[in-house]
């Protein structure tokens, strides 16, 4: 009898222990499967990094738009900047598109008011303005600015037929001027008379057609309204100017990078000979 139950606990013990290894080897198996799937889901984190932190073609400076270079321009203001079909063109737009190439991006314009030109780069809207900003301590509380990449400055023009001559002759005169520009600041100090519209052109063409007394504007601009024919003559130059790109105060990397591909188009006379196509002279010189 004894021997019979022993033999029978014998067998129990066998079957236990047999279904314990097979539990084991199953929990094993669980265990290893659910390593495998972290280690998948670990690798797809790695990847979604990966993607997050991806640099731009512009490097450690950031961009509106990967991979091109987001500036801004009034398209009004030839030959600096003005439309052809539905694409701004002049010495500013030609410029822009350099400074792209340099800085290896396409570049992407957007045709904006001149006016809103540096709140629009001041809030990130693009990435500059290359839109002939002459610099002044008041933009520079906003934005910074890259070294210049032309010279001017502001001229009264008139009619013909004015007897305007000097600066002192605009006292008590209307004075039309494009708005946000720097010629608001210039003109009060003669007149109170200050009519604001949002382009240099317009203004000169107002002034051609009877409109205001005078008009002041960059020289260049209003030399290039009188080869094209509006009656408007050029009397005095009341300062030189500096233009430059303005550039977000945040993305000191990319005012880097913007001097050193103005250092580059100046040295090597490209930037010249795009002031020589578009406004026919060296504009690239300080006077």
């Amino acid at each position: 009898m004894r021997k019979r139950w022993f033999l029978i606990l014998s067998l129990i013990l066998s079957v236990v222990l047999a279904l314990s290894a097979c539990g084991s080897g199953n929990d094993d198996g669980e265990n290893a499967g659910s390593n495998g799937e972290d280690e998948t889901n670990a690798g797809e984190d790695e990847s979604s990094s990966g993607e997050g932190e991806s640099e731009s073609a512009g490097g450690e400076f950031t961009l509106v738009e990967d991979g091109a270079f987001t500036f801004a321009a009034s398209g009004e203001f030839k030959p600096f900047s003005y439309m052809e079909g539905s694409e701004m063109i002049g010495y500013d737009i030609a410029v822009a598109e350099a400074i792209a190439e340099k800085l290896g991006l396409e570049p992407n314009q957007q045709k904006a008011k001149f006016s809103g030109i540096v709140s629009g780069v001041n809030s990130g809207r693009y990435d500059a303005a290359v839109a002939s900003h002459t610099i002044t301590e008041e933009r520079l509380k906003e934005v910074d600015f890259s070294e210049p990449y032309y010279y001017s400055g502001p001229v009264i023009f008139t009619r013909a037929d004015s007897d305007i001559e000097t600066a002192e002759d605009l006292e008590g005169k209307e004075v039309s001027v494009s708005r946000g520009s720097t010629y608001v600041s210039i003109a009060e100090k003669y007149t109170d008379n200050i009519p604001q519209v949002d382009s240099d052109v317009v203004a000169l063409q107002s002034l051609a057609q009877g409109r205001h007394d005078a008009v002041i504007t960059d020289s260049i601009t209003g030399k290039t309204a009188i080869e094209n024919g509006l009656e408007i003559e050029a009397k005095v130059q009341l300062d030189v100017s500096k233009q430059a790109v303005a550039v977000n105060k945040e993305n000191k990397a990319l005012l880097e990078a913007i001097n050193k591909a103005l250092q580059e188009l100046k040295s090597s006379g490209e930037l010249k000979k795009i002031s020589m196509e578009w406004v026919g002279a060296d504009i690239t010189q300080e006077p």
